[in-house]
């Protein structure tokens, strides 16, 4: 399926609190921030030009976030930060005074967050995020999973001393679990989704986010003319968008949307003209991307940036998966998971079709950035998907 953006509010100013968050300025602010944490670097921003070149565009660019802060996909810089500023301001709260980001090893600081519980729900890719965060400043973590994350994930969380609350149902219902506990017992929530009331936090998870988009704004030099996005709740491709409108203005990209066929619930809501939840259905392979409600910041953002929605099936995610894995003479190899390669099976998939190239003009002369949003981050299923081990395609 695929769509233009044709709602009213399409190329309509962002809301103040949006734009402030996910401005270049803001990512500025949350490079300072998450620089203090083990393990930050830049991570690769590669060129393929074979890859261009078979699908008749001028460039394909690829951000690789399979090795983000050690943690294996981009969702490591979101739940982090908001975790680190709600942290901080809290304690500032409690000590009368500014706790700056440089006195989270001081021992007071260490007291304060022995009894700090936060809680989230988790496909497994935020969760491990915000359990690192909690892990580094000395908090307690309480993640929320559905019964379709693995094991191999779950495991990745409780690496970090995190607890694990097991939830019957969908992601949506393991963030009503979070949501619903954490009111009950005084925790601080830490959701990349929003609602009705809760939006100032999810605000700062995109904040974070938009770190990696700096990183490739001060590396390419001229910007893309178009950006294929994942989205599951939607929270990365509204940072994608907000960013790189804030920062080039009418020079900025084409945005295009890319969820799985069996969990579109932006596409749902761009065909509604207003935010929707849509019925769950069979599981998808995409399981970072497996969300049937979209978040309230997410969708006040992209129905107004977004430039097209699209979906992609099983079979066009696993293509992708295989076409980064085994690229073709003289490209890199990329470990991208399930979810990590949607971008590219949704300019895979544009490229095959004439009349979608054409509503999104992209042609020989355009510039493709893709995001690999994840590794391997189960590696047993990565295997059995690629057919290949994930050291077997680094090396």
């Amino acid at each position: 399926m695929f769509t233009l953006n044709r709602l009213p509010t399409h190329r309509q100013p962002l809301d103040a609190a949006d734009a402030m968050h996910m401005s270049p300025a803001a990512a500025l602010e949350a490079q300072r921030l998450l620089e203090l944490c083990p393990k930050h670097s830049v991570t690769p921003l590669y060129t393929l030009p074979r890859l261009a070149q078979r699908l008749d565009v001028a460039q394909v660019r690829v951000k690789d976030e399979s090795e983000r802060l050690g943690l294996g996909s981009f969702k490591a810089l979101g739940g982090a930060y908001a975790l680190l500023r709600v942290f901080l301001r809290d304690a500032s709260k409690r000590l009368g005074r500014e706790v700056l980001a440089t006195e989270l090893a001081d021992p007071a600081l260490r007291a304060i967050a022995k009894d700090v519980v936060f809680a989230c729900a988790t496909d497994g890719n935020h969760g491990r995020s915000v359990a690192a965060g909690a892990h580094f400043v000395g908090c307690q973590a309480v993640i929320f999973l559905h019964e379709g994350v693995s094991a191999a994930r779950a495991a990745a969380i409780e690496r970090f001393g995190a607890s694990i609350r097991y939830v019957r149902g969908s992601y949506d219902d393991a963030v009503i679990a979070a949501a619903r506990m954490s009111e009950e017992h005084g925790w601080h929530v830490i959701s990349d989704t929003s609602w009705p009331g809760y939006e100032s936090i999810p605000r700062l998870v995109a904040q974070g986010y938009t770190t990696m988009l700096r990183e490739v704004e001060r590396e390419i030099g001229q910007p893309p003319t178009h950006i294929f996005v994942q989205a599951g709740v939607g929270g990365l491709a509204a940072a994608v968008a907000a960013y790189f409108a804030l920062a080039y203005g009418e020079s900025r990209p084409k945005v295009v949307v890319v969820e799985p066929e069996r969990a579109a619930c932006i596409y749902a809501s761009h065909e509604a003209g207003r935010l929707v939840a849509i019925p769950r259905g069979q599981p998808t392979v995409m399981a970072m991307l497996e969300c049937y409600e979209p978040s309230l910041v997410a969708w006040n953002v992209l129905s107004r940036l977004a430039d097209a929605f699209m979906t992609v099936t099983e079979t066009d995610a696993v293509r992708a998966m295989r076409q980064f894995a085994e690229p073709l003479d003289g490209d890199v190899s990329i470990v991208a998971g399930e979810s990590g390669a949607a971008g590219l099976a949704g300019l895979m998939s544009a490229r095959q079709s004439e009349s979608m190239s054409a509503a999104l003009q992209l042609d020989a002369h355009s510039r493709v950035l893709l995001i690999n949003t994840e590794g391997a981050t189960d590696p047993e299923a990565y295997a059995r998907l690629v057919g290949r081990t994930p050291e077997q395609v680094r090396n």
